[in-house]
């Protein structure tokens, strides 16, 4: 996990998560890389309620990697940063990534392959990160914290029908979508699903 354009934060926390959920049927395709990773209605870990993740690497040896797209922190890099940011680095919207090292801010970028649908670099600098801002402000997001998987813990979560799959598309990532994003995907999943979306996290209150 090195080599990547990394901030301090002013404030360190640390956040754990583990979850369980009832095994149901179902194939887990061989490799998750590229995947958008949708939180099933029923989990309840805080750490992944109603989050939608990108998958950036997957290895059945090395385990996964990934980002939560949906959970923007309302703040931008110059809001969280001691030290003054690189130039057109300091309006970069900042989100939670996922609940492994929060203590860092790390600039990844996104990129649109016509053969292999979305890439998202983990490895930008902050010369990189610059440039890409300046070209496209869009396609550079800066995160706090990142989501990871041991071996075979995502295949075994995927076996648990804790998560759902899905492709990525340009029209679903639009900035301005990302925070409705889980509900907008479930409510594409059908009337189930729309209803399960609904209901409070205290199933008491229903």
């Amino acid at each position: 996990m090195t080599g990547r354009a990394r901030l301090p934060l002013a404030e360190n926390l640390r956040l754990y998560s583990s979850f369980y959920m009832r095994n149901r049927r179902g194939q887990v395709p061989q490799n998750l890389t590229g995947s958008l990773l949708i939180a099933h209605p029923n989990m309840m870990d805080p750490n992944f309620r109603r989050a939608v993740l990108f998958i950036s690497a997957h290895d059945a040896n090395d385990g996964a990697m990934g980002v939560i797209l949906n959970r923007p922190l309302d703040k931008h890099v110059c809001d969280l940063v001691r030290e003054t940011p690189p130039e057109g680095l300091a309006d970069v919207p900042v989100f939670l990534g996922g609940p492994v090292g929060k203590n860092q801010l790390m600039f990844a970028a996104f990129e649109w392959e016509d053969a292999n649908g979305l890439k998202l670099n983990h490895n930008v600098d902050l010369g990189e990160a610059h440039e890409r801002a300046d070209d496209d402000p869009s396609s550079v997001r800066a995160f706090v914290g990142y989501a990871g998987w041991s071996a075979g813990q995502l295949e075994a979560e995927m076996k648990q029908n804790a998560w759902i799959l899905q492709k990525p598309s340009r029209a679903a990532l639009t900035p301005d979508r990302l925070p409705k994003l889980w509900f907008d995907i479930m409510r594409g999943l059908g009337p189930w699903y729309k209803l399960l979306a609904a209901a409070p996290d205290d199933p008491s209150l229903n």
